[in-house]
């Protein structure tokens, strides 16, 4: 092996080496833990969450006024939609103050 052959070796060797550090060094930071609150996009996530168990209620309701569903069923969706909607609202509202 001549002299260049074994610099380009060693060259090459240097730069996988960074390259592989590059790319694993965030494995072996601390991960950051953030508040759910803290998280980027709570307050559009509540919203979101907020407005689709408002439109499932208002779905389920029709649902019931054309036979679709019993009333153990309505009783059952409504229930559970309703607590996702105030859920979002709870959360909203402590973010609101928080503010």
């Amino acid at each position: 092996m001549d002299a260049a052959s074994a610099a380009t070796l060693v060259l090459g060797s240097l730069m996988v080496l960074l390259v592989a550090f590059y790319v694993a060094a965030p494995l072996f930071r601390a991960p950051e833990i953030l508040q759910p609150e803290a998280l980027p996009g709570t307050r559009e996530r509540w919203e979101k969450q907020k407005s689709s168990a408002l439109a499932a209620i208002k779905e389920v309701e029709l649902d019931y006024q054309m036979g679709k569903l019993s009333d153990e069923d309505l009783a059952t969706m409504r229930n559970r939609f309703e607590q996702q909607a105030l859920e979002a609202m709870a959360a909203l509202d402590r973010e609101e103050k928080r503010s």
